[in-house]
């Protein structure tokens, strides 16, 4: 990912916490990225050189459950994430870096990452307010009758642990009407990146930003742009700049 040519766009979105997909381990990043040393880092990954990184800045801090990470579920992250402002008790967020094509999974007969990740974490997902946001690497236009790793199932699993993608719900359109992709091949693109938070923040004041085509791909920063999901909720509850 080469995230030391991307920090600058990175950090002016001002984030409280960032999922960081294709990023390589924090002994490796620090070194020549200066401005993720004072930050709350948890990476998970085969490879030293691309994993996913969770980053927490500012009050932010994150620790990743060990007791409930499961190994086998790679570059899928539970994490708790302490100090948010305005966010009272903890956030539980699932990191995720579908790889869902790697080690000979076949979308017909395996249900993918993130779907086993939904059940494995369930007990996670539901003890405290929750997102599930990353790189799904899947789609509804992908999905065929009985296929095990359809993107609708994840949907639904999400639906069941009381979670609505923030962008659709902005948008008030329902997955596969997508107009903004987050994903730019030479000649197609995709929306493939997610952000999955409780319904009831959407009883609150919440934005959920696509970023600009020429910041990031006119650029030749990424093929990827990110989501920003900025939430200001009731009661001083609020959950702000997560990227």
């Amino acid at each position: 990912m080469a995230l030391h040519r991307k920090i600058d766009a990175l950090m002016a979105l001002r984030p409280d916490l960032a999922v960081i997909p294709e990023a390589g381990a924090p002994e490796r990043l620090v070194e020549r990225v200066p401005a993720l040393a004072e930050a709350s880092l948890v990476w998970v990954g085969k490879n030293p050189n691309k994993g996913l990184l969770l980053a927490g800045f500012g009050t932010t801090l994150l620790e990743l459950d060990r007791n409930r990470c499961d190994d086998s579920l790679h570059w899928i992250a539970p994490v708790a994430a302490h100090g948010l402002p305005g966010l009272e008790g903890p956030l539980h967020l699932l990191g995720v870096w579908a790889q869902n094509a790697s080690e000979g999974n076949r979308r017909k007969d395996n249900p993918g990452y993130v779907q086993q990740a939904l059940g494995r974490y369930r007990r996670f997902l539901r003890s405290a307010p929750s997102v599930v946001a990353g790189d799904f690497n899947n789609h509804v236009q992908w999905d065929r009758p009985g296929w095990k790793m359809n993107h609708a199932n994840e949907i639904r699993s999400l639906a069941r642990l009381g979670l609505v993608s923030a962008y659709h719900v902005s948008r008030g359109i329902e997955a596969g009407n997508e107009s903004e992709p987050t994903l730019y091949w030479r000649s197609r693109t995709y929306h493939i990146d997610y952000v999955f938070m409780p319904e009831e923040w959407t009883k609150g004041s919440f934005d959920l930003a696509v970023g600009r085509y020429e910041d990031w791909i006119g650029s030749g920063l990424s093929d990827h742009v990110p989501l920003v999901l900025e939430v200001t909720q009731r009661e001083n509850r609020g959950l702000q700049r997560q990227s």
